[in-house]
Order: structure tokens, then C-alpha cells, then sequence
């Protein structure tokens, strides 16, 4: 499958440019109204029962279900996609789970860009097969593999950046008093600066995807031959510290924000701008709305996914009860 993942100029900047075309800023922040009628949706699903295991319940379906309203997918069909995607989450590293989700998936994106080709919408599927530049289209079999990456990239790392983002809060309470205040304050700067710091210091993506040297190269001493596989651990640059000062410390005013949490160059994450909507405006609900917020298990109970790439939690249960509601002898965890 060609995306923008895998491929290098010409093709990947005709590609890049026909894409960017539909996939614009102004779509994106026309968008946040929704996300923000989802994140308080799914928070009423378990605001009541005092506790929640915020990737399954929260982290996990918002994105999925924000993508496939910007897409144009039916809403009937949202809990499949929500399926396969879970397929492709839970069976990582497992090839017969991944393929099967991946097949659906795209099968079912083929078919219905051929719909929207016949009953053209206000939708980015349809953006997609508008686009156009110096006459140049995408393809029917370039759009399809654009909404699909599109969709995997963007819900994925989304779930990472909330549920890890979340983690390192609840892990560092004054820092999320402080956020809890900003987002109050209506300080919409300060808790962009929160959030990028979050991407930061434990970001969704561990190791950027593979990529092969095209030329002879010398990195740290190491003597690389063109075809050579390179992996670039993203993780370990957002925690340089000839590029970071005290970059163990999770500070949530720092101002040097040119991290790698997205990428970097030709490369950089196209769904960017919205990971960062969905993980602020689902950071912030959570704060004003569940204050009690804090960890159900001992930090050392939680497991991480399976892969090479991705940096996310298989499970992130919470407790948001007030302390006079907890049952006798059931005090917080520690943090």
C-alpha cells in the first residue's frame, strides 16, 4: 500500500500537496465543536460510577469516532471501525489480526469513496477526491490508502497522547493542579505549552517508522551503507540533554517546545493539528470535570502495548470518587 509513510519525493510531495490541499487548518479547527460534544459524551458514560479505565472507555473511542465523523463515515458504521481498529491495537505484533482489520478496513474505505464520488458530501473523504493541483488528482486507490492512513496514524497516537499524558499528570500531581488552573483560567497559551510538554516527555510514538539510508553516512561513530536500515528512536531525542535543559523534569511552562513527539521534516505528522485538538480538549475535560482524578492500581500494576513504534498503556484504571465516598480502609493509590 503507497502512503505518505513509505514513499520519497516526486511522489511523496505530490502526494503531501494534493493531500494538504483537503486536509486544511480551517477544517481542523471547524472541527472542535465536535470533539468537544464527543469527549463530554463518552465522560457521561462513567462520570457516575466513580471509576473508569480511561483508555478503553475514553482515550480509545474518541479518536476513532472523531476521524471517522471528519472522513464522512456513516454513523451506523462507527462501531465497526471501532472494532477493527481495536483489532489492529490489541493484535500488534500479531500479523493474521492486523491484516484481517487492515483488509476490512480499506475494503470498506474503497467503497465508499466510490459513494461519496456519487453523492458528494461536506466531508474529507469527499476533500480528498476534490483535491486537485496543476490539474493532478489522487487517485481512487491513492484516496483510499490516504483515509486509511489517516485514520490509523491519527487514532493511535491520539490514544497515546491522552492516556500517557494523563499518566504523567497523575504521576505528578502539583503538575496537574497547575493544568486544572490554567484550563479554568481559560489560559488557552498556557495549556497548549502543557500539552506539548506532555508530547515531550513521553510521547506516542517511541521510534519513528523504518527508513533506509540513501547514501553512505557516519552517525555517532557508526559507519551506515546505503540500503542500510536506520531507526531514529524519537523518545531519546525529546530527552537530550544537550538539547533539553533537566529534560527528566516534567515542566509544563517550559517554552522550548521543538520537540519530535511528531516528527520531523518532509515526514512530519499531516494529522498533527488534530491529535493536539483532541488531546486538549480531552486533557481539559477530564480535569474540570472528574477533579477527584487520580490512579486506581500502583503505578507499577500498568503495562504498556506490545511494538516497536507506538508508546501507549493497555489499560489506564482510574478512580474519581471523593475521598469521604471511598468504602473504609480504601485509600488513594500512590503515586
Amino acid at each position: 500500500m503507497t502512503h505518505l509513510l513509505n514513499i520519497d519525493p516526486p511522489d511523496h510531495t505530490r502526494l503531501r500537496r494534493l493531500v494538504s490541499a483537503a486536509f486544511t487548518p480551517r477544517r481542523v479547527a471547524a472541527f472542535a465543536p465536535r470533539v468537544e460534544e464527543l469527549t463530554h459524551r463518552l465522560i457521561d458514560g462513567f462520570a457516575d460510577r466513580g471509576s473508569a479505565d480511561l483508555i478503553h472507555e475514553f482515550a480509545f473511542p474518541l479518536p476513532i469516532y472523531a476521524i471517522c465523523d471528519l472522513l464522512g463515515v456513516p454513523e451506523e458504521d462507527h462501531d465497526d471501525f471501532r472494532d477493527w481498529a481495536g483489532m489492529m491495537l490489541h493484535t500488534a505484533g500479531r500479523r493474521g489480526g492486523v491484516g484481517r482489520a487492515v483488509k476490512r478496513m480499506r475494503g470498506y474505505l474503497s467503497e465508499l469513496i466510490e459513494r461519496k464520488r456519487a453523492d458528494p458530501a461536506d466531508d474529507l473523504i469527499t476533500a480528498l477526491i476534490r483535491a486537485s493541483d496543476h490539474g493532478e488528482h489522487l487517485t481512487g486507490e491513492e484516496a483510499a490508502a490516504m483515509a486509511f492512513i489517516l485514520l490509523f496514524a491519527g487514532f493511535e497516537t491520539t490514544v497515546n497522547l491522552i492516556g500517557n499524558g494523563t499518566l504523567a499528570l497523575l504521576r505528578h500531581p502539583d503538575r496537574m493542579e497547575y493544568l486544572r488552573g490554567v484550563v479554568r483560567a481559560g489560559d488557552e497559551p498556557a495549556v497548549d505549552r502543557a500539552v506539548e510538554e506532555l508530547l515531550r516527555w513521553d510521547g506516542p510514538v517511541e521510534i519513528a517508522t523504518w527508513r533506509f539510508a540513501r547514501e553512505p553516512l557516519t552517525i555517532g561513530g557508526r559507519r551506515i551503507a546505503p540500503g542500510d536500515p536506520v531507526l531514529v528512536v524519537l523518545a531519546a531525542a525529546d530527552r537530550d540533554p544537550a538539547r533539553f535543559p533537566d529534560p527528566d523534569r516534567l515542566d509544563l511552562t517550559r517554552s522550548d517546545q521543538q520537540h519530535l513527539g511528531y516528527g520531523h521534516g518532509i515526514h512530519y505528522c499531516l494529522g498533527a493539528p488534530l491529535a493536539r485538538l483532541e488531546g486538549r480538549i480531552a486533557l481539559s475535560a477530564l480535569l474540570t470535570r472528574l477533579p477527584h482524578l487520580r490512579l486506581a492500581v500502583d503505578p507499577a500494576e500498568l503495562r504498556w502495548r506490545g511494538g516497536l513504534i507506538m508508546r501507549g498503556l493497555r489499560a489506564l484504571p482510574v478512580d474519581f470518587r471523593r475521598e469521604t465516598d471511598l468504602p473504609a480502609g480504601n485509600a488513594p493509590s500512590g503515586l
